[in-house]
C-alpha cells in the first residue's frame, strides 16, 4: 500500500527618544515605534502542511507500539545486521523457505484467518508506487518515510530485475496513516488505482491492535496469477524502526512473497521479528521469484525441481 517547511520572520525595532533641559525636570516622552525595512518577499500561495491533532485512541496506540519496540530491542530482536555467522543457510534451506513463502498465502481474503496453498504470483507490468499519508502524519515523518520508500523501491527493482519506481500514476499504493485517518486514506487509494474497490479494502479499516501493517495484492481476474495492483497499510503510530520494518516486509510481500515461515532465517518473512530489515537471504528469495525459469501460475510441485536448481546456483552449493 511526502515536504518540509520554511519560516521567515521579520521584526519591528523599538526606539525610545528622551528629551531633557538643563534647568528643568525631565519631561516623559511616549516611545515611538519605527518599523524596520522589510525584505521584498513573495507572498506564499500555499500554506505549510501541518499535521491534524490526533485522538486519545491514536496517542495510546503510539505509546503501546513504542513499548513493543523497546521490549523487542531489549530481547535482541529487530536485528539490522542482515544475519551473520550465527544464521547460515544452505541451498536446500533456501529452496524450502522459498516454497513456503511463495506458494502459500499468509491470510485468507478477509485477513481474518490463515491462508492456504497458492500458485506462484508476481508482477508482469512495471510496479509504480505512490505514498498516501494520513492527515495526522507530521511533515518530518512524511519526509523521512518518503525517502526510505523511494530508496527501498529502487532496491527491490535491483534485486528482482523487475522495474519498480515511484509514480504519480500508481498501481501499488503505500498508505501510512493512523487510527484517525486510515479510512480516508483507504478511500483515496481506491479512487486512485483501477482494480481496487472500496469494498475490498473494508477489512483494512479496523485493524487488530497487534497488526502493525498489512498488504493486499490483486490479480487481474479469476485464474490470473499476475498482480495488477497492490496496497500496503502501515500504522503511522509505529515508532521509526517498526515503521521501517513494515516498509521492508509489506513492500517485499507485495512483490509476490505472500507468506511467512517460522523456519525462514535470517529473514523478515518470519513472525518472530528477529530481523527488522530485508536480509541477503530475502534478496535471494526475491531474485528467485522473478527468475524467468519460473512462471506465474506454477504450483509448488511443478516448480520444485527448478526452484532447487536456482537455489543451488545462488548459494554455490554451500552454506551462505
Amino acid at each position: 500500500m511526502v515536504g518540509a517547511r520554511a519560516r521567515i520572520a521579520a521584526g519591528l525595532g523599538l526606539f525610545a527618544l528622551a528629551l531633557s533641559a538643563c534647568s528643568q525636570a525631565a519631561v516623559p516622552v511616549s516611545p515611538v515605534l519605527k518599523p524596520v525595512a522589510r525584505p521584498n518577499l513573495p507572498v506564499p500561495t500555499v500554506p505549510p502542511k501541518v499535521a491534524r491533532p490526533t485522538s486519545q485512541e491514536s496517542a495510546e496506540l503510539r505509546s503501546y507500539l513504542n513499548q513493543v519496540q523497546n521490549a523487542q530491542l531489549g530481547q535482541g530482536l529487530l536485528r539490522r545486521d542482515g544475519g551473520a555467522a550465527d544464521t547460515p543457510f544452505t541451498n536446500s534451506m533456501l529452496a524450502r523457505n522459498f516454497e513456503k513463502i511463495a506458494f502459500y498465502n499468509e491470510y485468507d481474503g478477509n485477513f481474518s484467518g490463515r491462508g492456504g496453498p497458492s500458485p506462484l504470483r508476481r508482477w508482469a507490468a512495471p510496479v509504480r508506487m505512490e505514498v498516501i499519508f494520513g492527515e495526522g502524519v507530521p511533515p518530518s515523518q512524511r519526509k523521512s518515510d518518503s525517502e526510505q520508500i523511494r530508496s527501498y523501491a529502487a532496491r527491490l527493482g535491483r534485486v528482482t530485475g523487475h522495474p519498480v519506481s515511484m509514480s504519480s500514476q500508481p498501481n501499488f499504493i503505500v498508505i501510512i496513516a493512523g487510527e484517525d485517518d486510515r479510512a480516508d486514506a483507504l478511500a483515496e487509494a481506491a479512487a486512485r488505482v483501477p482494480g481496487i474497490s472500496a469494498s475490498s479494502l473494508a477489512p483494512l479499516i479496523d485493524l487488530r491492535r497487534d497488526t502493525y501493517c498489512v498488504v493486499a495484492a490483486y490479480a487481474g481476474g479469476a485464474g490470473d496469477n499476475t498482480y495488477t495492483a497492490a496496497l500496503a497499510v502501515i500504522r503511522a503510530e509505529n515508532p521509526s524502526l517498526l515503521r521501517l520494518s513494515c516498509i521492508h516486509e509489506e513492500l517485499a510481500q507485495g512483490m509476490g512473497l505472500a507468506n511467512d515461515s517460522p523456519s525462514a532465517r535470517p529473514s523478515i518473512f518470519n513472525d518472530d521479528d528477529e530481523f527488522s530489515l530485508l536480509t541477503r537471504h530475502d534478496e535471494l528469495l526475491l531474485q528467485m521469484l522473478y527468475d524467468p525459469r519460473l512462471r506465474p501460475g506454477m504450483s509448488a510441485d511443478e516448480a520444485r525441481p527448478t526452484v532447487q536448481t536456482i537455489a543451488t546456483e545462488l548459494t554455490s552449493v554451500g552454506p551462505v
